[in-house]
């Protein structure tokens, strides 16, 4: 590869220096919806234009897929960008969003980063290299009991108003735990996921660019990543991240 975690960084944390003048500023950031319940801001659009900039120069190898801005010519080798995955909690002033960024070559993910600005938090991780947190190694959580477990989930099947709406799901499970949280980005959730502060993570009608960065920092930190039967892989319509532990017995809940 032509860059380096390093490099990436530089280049994600001054992504989220630009997001942050927004988020400082509210009163004035405009915000718009794709749909009745889908928000796009203009911190959104600015920040997906530095990264699709950025990389169209530095690394003109690689193409773009960003969540705004759409694909581009080249999706074999690609950066997959989220802006702001978590649009709707960075207008009200929430500090659980994240600019989320990986790289894909031949449908591997190679390369991630996942920086939440507001609470100062900076993922990354790359191919067979483990993952890390503020610099430091990050590995899944130990629990083995669900009933002692937390889990995070999410509701984008809401957004769509599906009538498969992952509500039947959070009341089996919820009434299996001890903790159940719902962040409102799937990237941070599933790095909290690698980092051991939640032991699992579902979510179901999500795309590519939600889920990649974060997807890939959790696997390197030794979580399971499946659909809802339990087979291996990234399936960002429904993506059931654990910390391996205790997915046999989260599956039949599923």
């Amino acid at each position: 590869m032509s860059i380096s975690l390093i490099q990436l960084e530089d280049i994600v944390r001054k992504a989220g220096a630009i997001a942050l003048t927004y988020f400082n500023d509210l009163k004035h950031v405009e915000v718009n919806k794709k749909s009745p319940r889908d928000f796009v801001t203009a911190a959104d659009i600015a920040v997906e234009e530095f990264l699709k900039l950025t990389f169209t120069q530095k690394y003109p190898e690689y193409g773009f897929w960003g969540e705004e801005s759409g694909q581009s010519a080249n999706q074999i080798k690609r950066w997959i960008v989220d802006p702001i995955d978590g649009t709707h909690s960075f207008s009200r002033g929430q500090y659980f969003w994240a600019i989320s960024v990986a790289l894909e070559i031949n449908q591997e993910l190679v390369m991630a980063a996942v920086y939440a600005p507001a609470l100062n938090d900076y993922y990354c991780a790359e191919q067979g290299k483990g993952a890390s947190k503020n610099g430091q190694v990050i590995k899944v959580s130990t629990i083995d009991n669900l009933a002692e477990a937390m889990v995070a989930t999410g509701f984008a099947c809401l957004r769509s108003y599906l009538e498969d709406n992952n509500l039947q799901r959070f009341a089996k499970i919820a009434q299996n735990t001890t903790g159940q949280r719902r962040f409102g980005s799937a990237a941070i959730d599933l790095c909290l996921v690698a980092d051991g502060q939640v032991d699992a993570f579902w979510e179901q009608e999500l795309n590519l660019y939600d889920v990649a960065a974060g997807a890939l920092i959790a696997k390197e930190a030794g979580a399971t990543l499946t659909d809802f039967q339990g087979n291996s892989g990234v399936f960002p319509k429904q993506i059931l991240a654990t910390n391996g532990h205790i997915l046999s017995q989260l599956l039949p809940l599923m």
